[in-house]
């Protein structure tokens, strides 16, 4: 696996080292060892499958707070997404900074998002699928999110006019 740091302290673009040859291929998509020696969180509480059937739509931005902050490692299995996280830690140097990366079916990306960030991506193609696993199962009441295009983040989102859900209209600009 080739773990590379984003200017966001903590966050990574994971790619896997294919072993290739005229059957296919083969790569590791998870190793708690890789993970350890990174410095991650590798604890997998629970995996989720979200199937975005529109080009267009867009997830997030979600998070849970304490006790239950939660990492994620984010895989686009069909599809094309483009995947964000922000960066809420306070005491962070990259505090409410985002970055952005196109995760594929096709390329196979994944990203790490730390403990401490909001979390959402926009469906690039129809029928985009995308398989995370989280570090913490869901509490409801931990849950919490903050509005796509808060000015305090700047996010750039590929396609304009995405389609939300009445859930992720509704919530607030983000107030550290």
């Amino acid at each position: 696996m080739i773990f590379t740091e984003t200017e966001l302290k903590g966050a990574f673009v994971i790619e896997m080292e294919r072993r290739e040859d005229e059957r296919g291929f083969f790569a590791r998509a998870f190793s708690q060892d890789d993970f350890d020696a990174h410095g991650l969180n590798p604890r997998v509480s629970q995996c989720n499958i979200a199937l975005s059937r529109r080009k267009g739509i867009l997830r997030g931005l979600h998070y849970q707070t304490a006790p239950y902050a939660e990492a994620k490692l984010v895989r686009c299995t069909r599809g094309a997404i483009f995947d964000v996280m922000v960066d809420l830690r306070r005491e962070s140097p990259s505090a409410l900074q985002w970055f952005g990366v196109e995760l594929t079916e096709h390329n196979r990306k994944m990203l790490y998002v730390p403990e401490g960030f909001a979390h959402g991506y926009q469906a690039l193609a129809d029928n985009a699928e995308v398989f995370y696993q989280v570090s913490e199962p869901y509490h409801p009441e931990c849950e919490r999110g903050a509005r796509w295009n808060d000015p305090a983040f700047g996010i750039q989102w590929p396609l304009p006019d995405p389609i939300l859900s009445a859930k992720d209209q509704a919530f607030p600009d983000y107030k550290p």
